[in-house]
């Protein structure tokens, strides 16, 4: 007994001493760790990163869009080639309870382009079973390039042309069906051209001959008329990862002051997205042609012949590089998200002109190839950089759209130059 009373103020000093020791280790461990914490920068983002976190946190992009009752700026948009375009513009998608949405805008671009748009478009008519749209369009393009007729066109014929076109459009669409649009269209074109103001390239009418090049030398205005077929099942129409777009159209241009040049167009646009990862990776689609004829002595303008080569098709090439009666289109995007607002996205296009509808086949394609970003604002691209090569080497985009851009539907939709 007197044994162990003796032992117990023993043990209790030994344990003392050894949580003593427990608590010095402790505290040299969490000294060495506050060392070492000090030692260590704290990691930084890109200068990349930073500039785009402050663009989403003060919502630029969105002030922008939203504008001010309507008025905002319109930015970008430009036909290709066209320079940067900017000007005012009044949007209201809210006038009569939201049963009408209202567009008028004009831009200058910082190479001399001009548009204007005034459209009206229904909206919710009929538990969204009707469309209805008005649409009249001013272009003014002084320097659009032309390197020739057909696929096998130099790029040593490069020349320039002014184009100046005025349109009024309706089209009325009655859906029978979820995502089914069917209906009519019509409206009336003028036509203005002339020598090309680009003073570095011959006129284009001063190195081609109208046998060459036909309505080169004449001015006409066109009435036309089509119907239309579109199948919409897109999970958002500004900025799709998931679903299709089919559009079938035939439209028919007369010829109001010769004769000699009216025709008949076919368009088919086909397009496709491919969600997986939780829809942060896509695979997007598009095939897409434009076939032409004529009756008995007629012929299609050069101007308003399809064409191939910029930053919506052919990215490897230079703008309106190919044209002819017909065309026929392919591409291809992988596209995955870097990080919140940006994505990546590895391409594919093919394509050629062919100037007859038996050559509507898979020889000859021209081909171009490769990577861009994509940055993103309320589910949509509002800015896109491509790099691209091809035969013909390298070519660079920065633009304002998608590269599957928003058309308008009927007869407005075969404007030459959107």
């Amino acid at each position: 007994m007197h044994l162990t009373l003796g032992l117990l103020p023993a043990l209790l000093i030994t344990a003392g001493v050894l949580r003593a020791q427990e608590l010095t280790r402790e505290a040299l461990i969490q000294k060495e760790r506050e060392e070492k914490a000090s030692r260590i920068s704290p990691e930084r983002a890109s200068r990349w990163e930073d500039r785009i976190r402050l663009i989403n946190e003060k919502k630029i992009p969105q002030r922008l869009s939203y504008g001010y009752n309507g008025l905002r700026v319109k930015a970008g948009g430009m036909i290709t080639q066209g320079g940067f375009g900017i000007g005012p513009e009044y949007f209201r998608e809210d006038l009569f309870n939201g049963r009408l949405e209202t567009q008028l805008s004009y831009q200058i671009s910082t190479r001399g382009y001009q548009r204007g748009i005034v459209r009206l478009r229904s909206r919710n008519l009929a538990s969204s079973r009707i469309e209805a749209e008005m649409l009249s369009m001013h272009h003014y393009y002084p320097k659009i390039q032309y390197y020739g007729p057909g696929p096998d066109s130099q790029k040593s014929g490069r020349s320039n042309f002014l184009l100046e076109d005025n349109s009024l459009d309706f089209s009325f669409g009655l859906s029978p069906a979820r995502g089914l649009l069917l209906g009519p269209s019509a409206g009336f074109l003028w036509i203005n051209t002339g020598p090309g103001r680009d003073g570095r390239f011959i006129s284009a009418d001063a190195q081609y001959s109208p046998a060459e090049v036909p309505g080169i030398d004449r001015q006409t205005d066109f009435r036309r008329y089509g119907v239309f077929a579109r199948v919409n099942t897109l999970d958002n129409p500004e900025g799709p990862r998931a679903g299709g777009f089919y559009l079938f159209q035939y439209n028919r241009y007369d010829d109001r002051r010769y004769s000699a040049y009216g025709f008949n167009l076919l368009e088919a646009d086909l397009r496709q997205y491919i969600p997986f990862y939780n829809q942060r990776r896509v695979i997007a689609l598009r095939a897409r042609t434009l076939l032409t004829d004529t009756r008995a002595g007629e012929i299609v303008t050069f101007y308003l012949q399809p064409w191939l080569g910029g930053s919506d098709d052919l990215r490897g090439f230079r703008p309106f590089r190919f044209r002819d009666r017909n065309s026929l289109l392919f591409n291809a995007e992988y596209r995955w998200e870097i990080f919140a607002g940006l994505d990546m996205a590895l391409f594919a296009d093919a394509g050629k002109v062919f100037p007859r509808r038996g050559q509507l086949n898979f020889s000859r394609l021209e081909k171009s190839g490769g990577f861009g970003f994509r940055a993103n604002v309320r589910n949509r691209t509002f800015l896109r950089l491509d790099f691209a090569f091809s035969r013909e080497g390298f070519q660079a985009w920065f633009k304002f759209n998608d590269i599957f851009p928003p058309r308008p539907l009927g007869t407005s939709s075969t404007q030459p130059y959107q």
